[in-house]
């Protein structure tokens, strides 16, 4: 094979997604930035780098689909559609049966064919008889109709085309992406390719690691193509790799002590909400923090101490007691099951009095936040801040990225959006709210994603429906309370929380 893959997304074999430690996501800007920088300023020629992915994904085709002997092509008029064609040629010389289909009026760039003959055909050409009968001989399909360029629901050609790929039974291999999705937000505004597999080019493109793109990418690998290292500037985004979380988990000495090694306060728990705190005070412990503290109201002592009997209460409505459990900790998690009456907002205020200590803000936090209660860029000015908002409070904290999300079966246009709303571009609104509060931000969802203020987005890569529980906003909460108390920072923490979090739920399901 002439290039070694990198990246290898598979739900099927979690233990071992990944080749390297530092995987770079592009967005589609910055691809073809990259792209033009390689050409211009590199010498990297166009063809070379076009020849490069189109061998490197018909090298990658036998291996991904062993049994496959006869492939299809639809191409588009771009460097996609050069891609695929070089693929298809590639497969050829090597006594594949291969067939392209030009989705288009543009006929295709005769010099990547080097002088071999490709059954060519275009889709005007076909009927709805000749379709079944190109799929229906095909062990698999490649896709290389629309690349990183595309914006917007396909045109209604090659929405046709997509549609028929989808409803046949064959296995599609997309090119840095399946045709129809966004390669920056991960967006499928109209029709989109369901693949079994997607090989990317140089980097994965945002898109195809954001949902509801990624459940179109089927198996991800991404190959080197030829193209320089890619610099900070050319990849705004990093995957959370296995490699990459354990470089970053913090160690314990052998000749320790429970003070030594992070002290957590964990505040929240309003009357009869004392689930979450002791979701997150055991979570805490569990990633390794040596103490743990629970500030709550009197009423939940005997259910806290029950539960988590190594944690220490506090009780929330002793100012002195509050003001001593903040100074002797590492790290203060804020907000789970705190309730936003006024008993809440007092206890917020009592904790906040003391600045410095590195603090989370979850849940009823946000909410609070979100109300004026607090500020959580001027906290941002006295003490690291980690934020860990789900869309709904996102919604809150920054109305002006708010949209409705679609209506369900049984809603209708006219009903107004519920409080959990979706974003339509969850890594701008991620990043625009690690600016207006100059903190860490972590949008939960499917993969969550991490921002700070000047840093790369950090996306998670172990997020999966095992995570769809009641509780697991505590836990993580919990989780990185303890490395922010551990002396990690904010990022760091955030980040390696999401991973250990996420690969304890897919250990554990």
């Amino acid at each position: 094979m002439p290039a070694e893959g990198y990246l290898v997304n598979d739900a099927h074999i979690p233990s071992r997604p990944y080749s390297r430690g530092r995987v770079p996501a592009q967005t589609a800007g910055e691809a073809s930035a990259f792209d033009q920088r390689a050409i211009r300023t590199l010498g990297a020629p166009q063809a070379v780098l076009m020849e490069n992915a189109g061998r490197c994904a018909a090298a990658l085709l036998p291996r991904l689909f062993p049994d496959a002997r006869r492939i299809v092509g639809v191409v588009g008029a771009g460097n996609n559609g050069g891609d695929a064609l070089v693929a298809l040629r590639t497969l050829a010389t090597w006594g594949f049966s291969t067939r392209a289909v030009v989705v288009g009026d543009q006929p295709p760039d005769g010099a990547l064919l080097h002088g071999w003959r490709l059954d060519i055909r275009t889709d005007a050409d076909l009927d709805d008889a000749d379709w079944s009968d190109a799929l229906g001989d095909a062990d698999v399909v490649i896709d290389g109709m629309l690349g990183t360029g595309s914006r917007g629901a396909p045109r209604e050609r090659q929405a046709d085309v997509i549609r028929r790929l989808n409803a046949s039974d064959v296995p599609v291999l997309s090119l840095d992406l399946p045709s129809g999705t966004d390669a920056s937000t991960g967006a499928v505004p109209g029709e989109a390719v369901r693949a079994a597999a997607t090989v990317s080019f140089g980097a994965p493109k945002v898109g195809t690691l954001l949902h509801p793109g990624k459940a179109h990418v089927g198996r991800q690998v991404t190959v080197e193509i030829g193209f320089p290292p890619l610099t900070d500037e050319d990849a705004s985004a990093e995957v959370i790799t296995p490699e990459w979380a354990r470089e970053r988990l913090p160690g314990r000495g052998t000749d320790t002590h429970k003070n030594q090694v992070g002290r957590v306060l964990v505040v929240g728990g309003g009357a009869g909400m004392a689930g979450a705190v002791v979701l997150a005070a055991r979570a805490a412990f569990r990633a390794g923090a040596g103490l743990v503290r629970i500030c709550s109201v009197d009423a939940n002592r005997c259910v806290i101490q029950s539960a988590l009997p190594e944690a220490i209460f506090v009780d929330g409505a002793d100012a002195a007691e509050v003001e001593a459990a903040v100074e002797n900790s590492d790290a203060v998690v804020v907000g789970p099951g705190l309730g936003t009456d006024g008993e809440s907002r007092a206890l917020l205020e009592r904790v906040l009095a003391t600045g410095g200590i590195p603090t989370l803000f979850d849940a009823d936090a946000l909410n609070l936040a979100s109300e004026g209660a607090i500020s959580l860029a001027t906290l941002s000015a006295s003490r690291p801040v980690l934020i860990t908002p789900h869309p709904g409070e996102m919604g809150r904290l920054l109305p002006d990225v708010r949209v409705a999300s679609p209506p369900t079966s049984n809603a209708t246009v006219a009903d107004p959006p519920e409080s959990g709303v979706l974003l339509d571009d969850r890594p701008a609104a991620v990043r625009a709210a690690a600016e207006a509060f100059a903190c860490t931000v972590v949008l939960k969802g499917a993969p969550s994603l991490v921002a700070w203020p000047g840093g790369r987005m950090l996306i998670d890569s172990q997020g999966s429906s095992d995570l769809a529980v009641a509780g697991m906003g505590d836990t993580l909460a919990g989780v990185c309370g303890a490395l922010l108390a551990q002396g990690l920072g904010a990022p760091e923490a955030a980040a390696v929380g999401l991973y250990v979090s996420g690969r304890a739920a897919v250990l554990a399901d």
